[in-house]
């Protein structure tokens, strides 16, 4: 028997209710519910799940590869086996996940710290592994003979976010790997000695044999390594003076971001995504601007950085704070960030039922904060200060004040509550840009 075998299941006791506080305080929580809330078909389901979960009414959980599992209760007292299913990786995307993992230092550090590197997430994706669950990727099964996901397999998911949060390997058992087994792998790769690789033989071809299969093309290449990183442009700080409105620095960012792009292109026609889906429609130029600034690197010259962001601040009527503040907005979500931060809207008709139906069942009773409301802000009236926006896509947005502005503090969530817990998570106290 495998060493690790008593490890392929592991089983966290009850938790106790989670009366006024969101489920998911790490990104990577939130990203696990973003994939429940948005992929499941009914919503006043998930809503009863959360509801379920808050008051504690999900049982042991037991984890393995594949499947999470837990009795549930229903108000009524009535218990229903619920499960979860998420696919688990290939062997051979688990050895290129732990390649990717020990190449990058403070991977492993950061694992054993119970984080989830973002870096390692976005360059698993690259490389064709989903950590993360997507929409329509956890399926669910149910005592209750829904179809769909249920009140008590959303609870589930929703106490699975908490469970994250305290321990990240709870996604790579889930995903078929055990923690000491991921570990051990991990250390082997580290301190493997590379070897060199012995030279290819030479081989000929007969000249007459090739003169005669001289009309036989070839077989095609295979597909090149995706490289590790974008190319790096040349600098263009020459002696000689720049010709009229040309200016190095600037030409140096495009190039750059032009660069990564092209990356992120390869690596989609690489692993078979070369038809990608088209964008409903282009960036604006402000939009764009921010995404260009959002894309600066945070080292190398910081005059040259400096003048690229005066010019995108100046060309597209903001002063140097509002850039600032607009691309630690793009950095959060992109263009729904950027509009959720500055387009105020009303919010009618359906839409406004459909945020009070949210906000009256996102928090029991006797915990709900009260909320001022103007347009699609609702602000917290007493206690610390936060703010809760609401996208045209119907996902709230946290806010909090500092230093007498309304900056964003984290994703965006189809929950109230949860959005508005990341105002205050531990840990994510904002950090001002380094754009002045």
């Amino acid at each position: 028997m495998n060493a690790y075998d008593n490890e392929r299941e592991r089983t966290f006791e009850a938790l106790p209710p989670a009366h006024g506080r969101g489920f998911a305080q790490s990104w990577w929580g939130r990203a696990w519910l973003a994939a429940l809330e948005g992929g499941a078909l009914d919503g006043e389901q998930v809503r009863t799940g959360r509801r379920l979960a808050r008051a504690g009414a999900v049982g042991a959980v037991s984890v393995r590869p594949g499947r999470i599992t837990a009795v549930v209760q229903d108000r009524d007292g009535t218990a229903y086996r619920a499960d979860v299913l998420l696919d688990v990786l290939t062997d051979a995307q688990w050895d290129r996940f732990l390649d990717l993992t020990v190449e990058r230092a403070g991977h492993v550090a950061a694992l054993l710290d119970r984080e989830m590197p973002p870096h390692l997430v976005e360059d698993a994706e690259t490389a064709g592994i989903e950590l993360l669950p997507g929409l329509g990727d956890l399926e669910a099964e149910c005592g209750c003979d829904a179809w769909d996901h249920c009140g008590h397999t959303a609870a589930l998911c929703y106490q699975v976010a908490r469970l994250l949060d305290q321990d990240p390997f709870v996604l790579l058992l889930l995903r078929g790997r055990a923690e000491q087994a991921l570990l051990a792998d991990l250390q082997a790769r580290s301190t493997a000695v590379p070897t060199e690789p012995e030279p290819a033989p030479q081989q000929g071809v007969d000249a007459l044999e090739a003169y005669l299969g001289g009309h036989v093309l070839p077989p095609l290449p295979a597909v090149p390594e995706l490289p590790e990183q974008p190319g790096v442009p040349p600098r263009l700080d020459a002696e000689v003076p720049p010709p009229g409105e040309v200016e190095p620095a600037a030409l140096e960012a495009l190039a750059a971001r032009t660069a990564a792009q092209a990356h992120v292109l390869l690596a989609e026609a690489v692993r078979g995504g070369a038809e990608r889906r088209v964008p409903a429609r282009a960036l604006t130029v402000g939009e764009d601007a921010v995404r260009l600034a959002a894309g600066l690197p945070g080292d190398g010259d910081a005059d040259s950085t400096r003048s690229v962001l005066d010019r995108l601040a100046a060309g597209t009527g903001r002063s140097r704070e509002q850039l600032a503040l607009a691309v630690r907005a793009w950095r959060t979500g992109g263009v729904a960030a950027l509009a959720v931060l500055e387009e105020e809207w009303a919010v009618e008709g359906e839409a406004l039922a459909r945020a009070r139906s949210a906000l009256d069942t996102a928090w029991e009773e006797d915990e709900r904060p009260v909320l001022r409301v103007r347009g699609n802000r609702w602000t917290v009236a007493a206690g610390p200060a936060g703010q809760l926006r609401l996208g045209r896509d119907g996902r709230w947005w946290p806010y909090r004040k500092e230093r007498g502005r309304w900056v964003p503090a984290g994703d965006a969530a189809q929950d109230p509550a949860t959005a508005l817990a990341a105002v205050g998570s531990e840990g994510a106290e904002a950090r001002e840009e380094a754009l002045s």
